[in-house]
């Protein structure tokens, strides 16, 4: 195993990589960083604001997700993690996901292994307490052309159905074409056979995909004791009805969250920018924004409406028709777990930062941010190839160029790089410059064009060097750029293209565990594995 800094990969935003450095800029977007010791604080906060809350929130928590699980084979270490949510001492660590097909892209596994492990060094840590890996499934989520297909190896397997509403809400009819699409794909041995099935019994024997989701994640992880909610249930929604009126009337989240984007920006990409409304009313049939304009609430492309006092009744009798958006689902979240801490790829920890003045304006404690782990794993051979390169793990980050460029140069026996020449060149016209100020000031303009136009030739006779010794060299470019087209798909992190049933094929059930015993939630590097 090596690590990498995340600065050194090239491959994540300033606002990441701050976060991750504890600079100033960002101190006032989040509560307690994420090491072992700031956990204690983070326990108290939390057992403060949730268990006096509400003393029946742990209890009806429980109660749905027993309800959820009721169809599903559920390991003892999960059911006994659920129970452990009735008492005070008991806290989770979620992450959450789409619901991808078939878990979509390789990271699906390293957030949820993130969640797994830092629950059981917070066990080590802190003895007394209890932590439960949580698997927050984006149920209500409604971009279906986002989830909607996985990549195995160099092919794209879609589901091609239309979707109106939440996903979660979805029936799985038209998945037994992509099984037999499939079937065709993951062979006959013993570690397709095993993905078939597996996909066969997530997506062909429930009805939804909300069901459908939590057994395949379920099956891959409840050894683990892995616990997995559908926040779209009424009883739920219930506890989040304050916050709903308090959007619809007060529109905090757009007050707040505006406040903090102007601050934000000033050094940083905004991720998300709320709505005046960050509200979605919610059926079987359609998830479409709530807008206010002239008095009255609207829902977006239809013809509900709604007085003041009428979407007030909605929201008591109906809660579970209110859907809250990117800007409130990380309340919501916060409201109805017992949770300590949100562990989410780049993208969702800056769009977290822009939350926490909207958190504390509710008087929700806001969660502890982890960046959750990322790989890249190479089989043996790979590793082979990258040694009869003289390739470092290191270097396949870089752009691929510039890349071939440096190896190329490396390896030729020719002193491709100019700069003694140039260097000496400036020093020539450095002492022509000299002179030309003790003459005439046209003489200088002559010396400064020369310079500049015999420089330019030096690079291009450079330029012209490398490429005939990159056509010499063609061997040795076409094996780097095989290898590192193989492990960066689209020239982009192999854990944002590559779907685990790649990796299952070859590895089987050896894979999970592997990746367990070596992600390292709170090292907060880039880990390489060869596997």
């Amino acid at each position: 195993m090596k690590s990498i800094e995340y600065l050194n990969t090239g491959y994540f935003s300033k606002t990441v990589l701050d976060y991750l450095s504890q600079s100033e800029k960002l101190n006032a977007f989040y509560g307690l960083f994420p090491n072992l010791d700031d956990f204690e604080k983070q326990i108290n906060l939390k057992l403060k604001e949730y268990n006096s809350s509400d003393k029946s929130k742990r209890k009806i928590l429980v109660n749905v997700l027993k309800s959820q699980y009721a169809n599903c084979s559920i390991s003892d270490k999960t059911a006994i993690n659920i129970d452990l949510l009735l008492q005070e001492n008991s806290f989770t660590i979620t992450t959450g996901h789409q619901l991808n097909l078939f878990t979509g892209p390789l990271y699906f596994l390293y957030k949820i292994i993130s969640t797994i492990n830092l629950c059981e060094e917070l066990k080590i840590k802190y003895p007394k307490n209890n932590f439960v890996p949580t698997y927050w499934m984006a149920t209500e989520d409604h971009d279906f052309e986002e989830i909607q297909f996985f990549n195995f190896k160099n092919k794209k397997i879609i589901w091609n159905k239309e979707s109106f509403s939440a996903v979660g809400r979805l029936d799985t009819k038209g998945l037994e074409t992509v099984l037999n699409e499939i079937k065709k794909l993951f062979g006959t041995n013993k570690n397709g056979i095993s993905l078939l099935n597996l996909f066969k019994n997530a997506y062909l024997k429930h009805q939804n995909l909300a069901d459908a989701t939590r057994f395949l994640a379920n099956e891959l992880f409840k050894n683990y004791g892995l616990v997995i909610i559908d926040a779209d249930n009424p009883k739920l929604k219930q506890q989040f009805i304050p916050f709903i009126k308090d959007e619809v009337l007060n529109k905090t989240a757009f007050t707040e969250v505006t406040k903090t984007n102007n601050k934000l920006i000033k050094d940083y990409k905004i991720q998300v920018n709320p709505r005046k409304l960050n509200l979605f009313y919610l059926t079987d049939k359609l998830r479409e924004r709530i807008i206010f304009k002239d008095n009255i609430y609207k829902v977006n492309n239809t013809d509900i409406t709604f007085s003041k006092e009428e979407i007030i009744q909605k929201i008591k009798n109906n809660p579970e028709q209110f859907s809250p958006n990117v800007i409130m689902r990380p309340l919501y979240q916060e409201v109805i777990l017992p949770n300590l801490c949100y562990i989410g790829g780049g993208g969702e920890l800056a769009y977290w930062l822009q939350l926490k003045n909207y958190f504390d304006s509710v008087s929700i404690t806001f969660p502890i941010l982890l960046l959750r782990n990322s790989a890249l794993i190479l089989n043996k051979k790979q590793e082979l190839k990258l040694s009869k390169l003289n390739l470092s793990v290191d270097e396949l980050f870089l752009n691929q160029q510039n890349l071939i460029t440096k190896k190329i140069t490396e390896t030729s026996n020719l002193d491709l790089d100019f700069t003694p020449q140039k260097d000496a060149l400036k020093l020539q016209f450095k002492n022509l410059k000299e002179l030309a100020k003790k003459t005439d000031k046209s003489f200088l303009g002559a010396v400064n064009a020369q310079e500049k136009k015999q420089l330019n030739g030096l690079a291009n006779l450079e330029k012209r060097l490398l490429k005939a010794e990159k056509r010499k060299l063609a061997d040795i470019s076409t094996r780097i750029i095989l290898i590192q087209n193989e492990l960066f798909p689209k020239q982009s992190l192999q854990e944002r293209n590559v779907n685990f049933s790649a990796l299952y094929i070859e590895y089987g059930v050896d894979l999970i565990p592997f990746l367990k015993d070596n992600l390292k939630p709170l090292d907060l590097k880039f880990s390489c594995l060869t596997l």
